[in-house]
């Protein structure tokens, strides 16, 4: 699954708590009825992971976007999403609160961004971004903190 390195594999020495990631995030897909769409799934994961500097989830997260139809120029342009036309009003508030809610520390989720999701989204939209956010957020620091590490893979070939 991931390259070894000195740290622990949590996944076999607290199988359980391993697990109840997983069991997270199916409880979330499952409770909200999937009223976010895939692709603002992924953005979720891939913005959050950019910014913990994962580089596991990010690699993983955005080889899924791309099989379920992502564009490459959104992905290369992700973190720069408030500078490009290529994102939904949807999609801008959901990175917005993906942003402000992966860095809770520098001020928490301002009522500006808040404000323009309740413009977009509703609430029980607003309700599972949140809990995917800190679902990556969680799974970012378990990669992070143990130094998993994405497998070398062959490059896919980008088109000119």
């Amino acid at each position: 699954m991931f390259m070894k390195d000195s740290r622990i594999d949590i996944e076999k020495v607290a199988p359980y708590v391993y697990k109840a990631m997983f069991a997270f995030g199916e409880h979330i897909q499952k409770g909200s009825g999937g009223s976010v769409g895939l692709k603002q799934k992924q953005l979720i994961k891939m913005r959050a992971s950019q910014i913990n500097g994962c580089a596991y989830c990010l690699d993983m997260h955005t080889v899924e976007a791309l099989k379920i139809g992502e564009t490459e120029q959104r992905i290369f342009t992700l973190s720069a999403w408030r500078d490009t036309p290529f994102f939904s009003e949807e999609e801008k508030a959901i990175l917005a609160l993906t942003e402000e809610v992966t860095l809770i520390s520098q001020g928490g989720v301002s009522e500006k961004t808040y404000e323009a999701a309740t413009k977009v989204l509703d609430d029980a939209q607003i309700a599972e971004v949140i809990m995917y956010i800190i679902h990556i957020n969680a799974w970012n620091r378990i990669a992070v903190s143990t130094k998993m590490q994405p497998s070398l893979a062959v490059a896919t070939k980008v088109e000119a």
